[in-house]
């Protein structure tokens, strides 16, 4: 397999949710493990504030690191909840006495510091045994001391070391409960190791920085790390901005090549908008570094605008994954940032910023633009116009800059709006739709970024919410990744992948369709990026590596697509026992395998059960008649309020070629062999002479119709005498002319009576006798309509309240390879057309 693919013996290493981890390394308590860090690439864990805001929210984040933490990674937190809030409105209050000129300290400010205490201690209390919470207090009334102390003094001068007690709080906090419960660990204060050259460009000293972490890491301990602040190059506390704790768990996990960062955090992932305001917003479950950068950069409400830097070296080999994930559903996989192939490029997203200023100035044109952008870094800019978009808070030093060199700007007020996509700018097909979308809204320009990641359109108004989901629905209301796997690599499998190609040309409802797993028996192909459907036979004969259920499903759980079909060709009872987890999963089935659809009562009702829960769609019309449309046709009738009294007819192509053929003019154990040797029995021919196949197809049709029935319930006529059943193949077909009597008699006594010899299947229901099911072999006359069928050819008969006294009747070639493979596909436009019009519910606790 290549690197871009997906190996089954082992969880994705770039995903954490969950981490292989808690399978492979899990905390162990005693102390030759604790001692031992384990070999594996580094990852760090960020939580944020809404994830330790609550008792039960740090419960939660302790749950997510002992399952998905080993002792040689780095956790790195925000302060719990809003306490960067109170302590920026403790400061505030004092700035306010200030400009006031009080010289006592008011009731407010008293009460708001006493506040902050309450709620500080009432964490530790909670959560803390009664030794390590005596000591956690007492720290604590020593900061709130210094913190009075330093609200009397020079307030401006100690403004960031007040803003970093909330995460000096949370950190020895968590450290010490991860002490208690789960595994050994230390705090450390990112400024005791992370140097920056100032908080405007904030610059990381890597070297020095990378040191100094070393340093304070300590062997056989988890590191537990203040995010959102540092140190300047003279020391001084410094911050990252608000939501800087991301950038924070960016940068340290540059400064020790970790392999994955995740940021836990209120939502499970990122998506195709601000999913408080667009409720038809999807998820977008990779990302390309690049767009996702971009998207920060604009305003998504998730990722901060620096947060990927750190993870961008286009001169490294190495690349740290980033991975967006809920701590109030850790089981649901969140979004990857990364680097991936074209199916990842594909997404699509809008998002948006108002409060923005168009600056206009000659010193926007031509070679000059060139120095403001270097300082200014605008939301976008068109040197041909004069023109540039910024933030207001970026007015004054803009208005300085340009007064300095002796030159008149203007400033208007504006929003923008965005559709941003890996290289977007450069598909003419998004851009005019883009534009269509914001007619309206009579945009003042469209911008494409740099990177052509980005469309943007510079609004006169702020951004309503209704434009937003208008340009939204527009952009994305094609944008859905479909994953395709397709179980079986035989005969019918192998024509069903020679036909997709065409399919996926021609049919527009498989235009987001994209194939990425091929599976067998034994061996697997799976490959996020997608598998070349042109080449698909030989790279799975080339790139398959081995498997199991327990991997399959890992991935199944994990896969980063807006819906999943598995496709089953195999005639595997076992590949069938995986339905009910997939069903759980919300993952769609395709089913030729008849073991799950005539499995026992309870086993089917809790599968259908289980996928109605789960929305997930599970088609089976090739489980009878491969491609004949008779599933469809019962399921019709159903729907539109007919109901179903018998069901009847040939449904083996077997036993239809063998009785359509077999006129006595040749043994019957003759006729066996001749259609043995063409392929047209199994090969074994007690399969078919069993009729344990057509009573399991009428078994499913009887409960597509409604009616609960068991296998047992449906008496089979066994046409192998009871001798010869329990052989091996060789010895059976050594003695297949024991057969030739009993057909020899049955035919001879039809021809008696004008009339011929069929192996027919019966389903009767009446409110009278109840329900009458069997399989077996019957003398017809030659004027039935199940007595002159071309050999091979499946026939069904369906009488109903609609159809009493001319039946409904469906018929045609009930086997073979282009037949079979071409009622796959049926069923599988089927599930993507339902799939077009599904709208998934976002479910969210809220966005920092």
């Amino acid at each position: 397999m290549t690197q871009e693919n997906i190996k089954l013996n082992k969880v994705n290493e770039n995903k954490s949710v969950p981490s292989n981890a808690a399978t492979e390394h899990e905390f162990m308590a005693d102390v030759s493990t604790q001692n031992k860090l384990a070999k594996h690439a580094i990852q760090v864990h960020k939580f944020g504030g809404s994830s330790l805001a609550t008792p039960q929210c740090i419960k939660r984040a302790l749950e997510i690191i002992r399952e998905n933490c080993q002792l040689n990674d780095i956790v790195v937190v925000s302060a719990n909840g809003k306490t960067t809030d109170s302590l920026f409105a403790v400061y505030s209050l004092v700035e306010q006495a200030i400009s006031a000129q009080l010289t006592q300290k008011s009731d407010e400010l008293t009460q708001a510091i006493a506040e902050l205490s309450q709620q500080q201690g009432q964490l530790i209390t909670e959560l803390l045994n009664t030794k390590n919470t005596k000591q956690l207090l007492q720290l604590l009334k020593k900061d709130i001391e210094q913190l009075t102390l330093w609200l009397a003094g020079d307030i401006v001068q100690y403004h960031n070391d007040i803003l970093a007690l909330g995460e000096v709080w949370s950190a020895r906090l968590l450290s010490a409960l991860l002490n208690e419960q789960v595994c050994p660990s230390n705090s450390i204060d990112a400024r005791d190791f992370l140097v920056i050259d100032n908080e405007q460009s904030c610059v990381v000293d890597t070297a020095t920085s990378a040191a100094q972490l070393r340093q304070r890491r300590q062997f056989g301990k988890l590191a537990v790390i203040t995010g959102y602040i540092s140190k300047d190059i003279r020391g001084n506390s410094c911050t990252l901005g608000r939501n800087g704790s991301d950038y924070s768990a960016t940068i340290i996990a540059s400064l020790v090549a970790a392999g994955n960062v995740t940021l836990w955090t209120d939502v499970d992932g990122i998506y195709s908008a601000d999913p408080r305001v667009v409720p038809s917003a999807r998820k977008l479950n990779r990302l390309p570094n690049g767009v996702a950068k971009e998207l920060g950069r604009l305003g998504n409400p998730v990722l901060h605008a620096k947060t990927l830097l750190p993870l961008i070296n286009p001169l490294s080999e190495h690349h740290t994954h980033l991975h967006v994930a809920s701590s109030f559903d850790a089981q649901v996989s969140g979004t990857e940032i990364g680097k991936f192939g074209q199916i990842a490029k594909q997404e699509l997203s809008v998002t948006y910023l108002n409060d923005l200023l168009l600056a206009q100035s000659v010193s926007f044109i031509g070679e000059a633009a060139v120095k403001a952008k270097a300082e200014f870094a605008p939301i976008c800019m068109d040197d041909q116009k004069g023109f540039m978009v910024i933030t207001q808070t970026q007015q004054k030093s803009l208005s300085q800059w340009l007064a300095s060199h002796d030159v008149e700007i203007s400033f208007k007020p504006v929003a923008i709006i965005a559709t941003v996509g890996h290289r977007v700018a450069e598909r003419g097909d998004i851009r005019a739709r883009f534009k269509r979308s914001l007619k309206n809204a009579k945009p003042l320009n469209l911008v494409s970024s740099d990177n052509n990641h980005s469309v943007i359109a510079i609004l006169p108004e702020p951004c309503s919410i209704e434009l937003l989901n208008t340009v939204h629905h527009e952009i994305t209301k094609d944008a859905r990744n479909i994953g395709l796997v397709v179980a079986g690599m035989g005969n019918i499998g192998e024509r069903f992948l020679e036909l997709l190609p065409t399919q996926l040309n021609k049919v527009y409802a498989l235009e987001n369709l994209h194939l990425v797993g091929l599976l067998s028996s034994k061996k697997a192909l799976i490959n996020n990026d997608g598998i070349d459907v042109n080449q698909a036979t030989s790279l799975f004969t080339q790139e398959a590596q081995s498997y199991d259920s327990e991997q399959l499903l890992s991935w199944l759980t994990h896969h980063p697509y807006d819906e999943l079909i598995v496709v089953d060709i195999t005639p595997s009872e076992d590949f069938s026992l995986l339905y009910e987890k997939i069903f759980a999963l919300g993952i769609h089935v395709i089913g030729a395998n008849k073991w799950a659809a005539s499995s026992s009562t309870e086993h089917y009702n809790n599968l259908v059960n289980t996928a109605d829960s789960n929305n997930s769609i599970w088609l089976g019309n090739t489980t009878v008649g491969a491609g004949l449309p008779i599933n469809y046709a019962i399921d019709d009738l159903r729907q539109s309020g007919d109901n179903i009294s018998e069901l009847s007819g040939i449904f083996s192509g077997t036993l239809s070629w063998l009785f359509e053929t077999y006129d006595g003019s040749s043994k019957f154990s003759e006729l066996l062999l001749n259609a043995l040797a063409q392929g047209i029995t199994e090969p074994d021919p007690r399969e078919d002479l069993s009729g344990r196949d057509v009573q399991r197809k009428l078994l499913i049709l009887a409960r597509k119709a409604g009616f609960e029935l068991a296998l047992d319930d449906i008496d089979c006529q066994n046409l192998v005498p009871e001798a010869l059943q329990s052989l091996s193949t060789n010895d059976f077909l050594a003695r297949a002319n024991e057969l030739d009597e009993y057909f020899a008699n049955a035919l001879s006594q039809a021809n008696s009576k004008d009339a011929c010899i069929r192996y027919v299947a019966r389903f009767q229901h009446n409110n009278v006798s109840g329900v009458s099911a069997k399989v077996s072999l019957e003398v017809l006359p030659q004027s039935d309509a199940f007595a002159n069928l071309t050999p091979c050819d499946n026939i069904f008969q369906i009488s109903s309240h609609w159809y009493q006294d001319n039946p409904l009747i469906i018929r045609g070639p009930g086997a073979g390879r282009d037949v079979t493979a071409g009622g796959l596909h049926s069923d599988l436009v089927k599930v993507c057309q339902q799939l077009a019009h599904k709208q998934n519910q976002v479910k969210i606790k809220g966005i920092n």
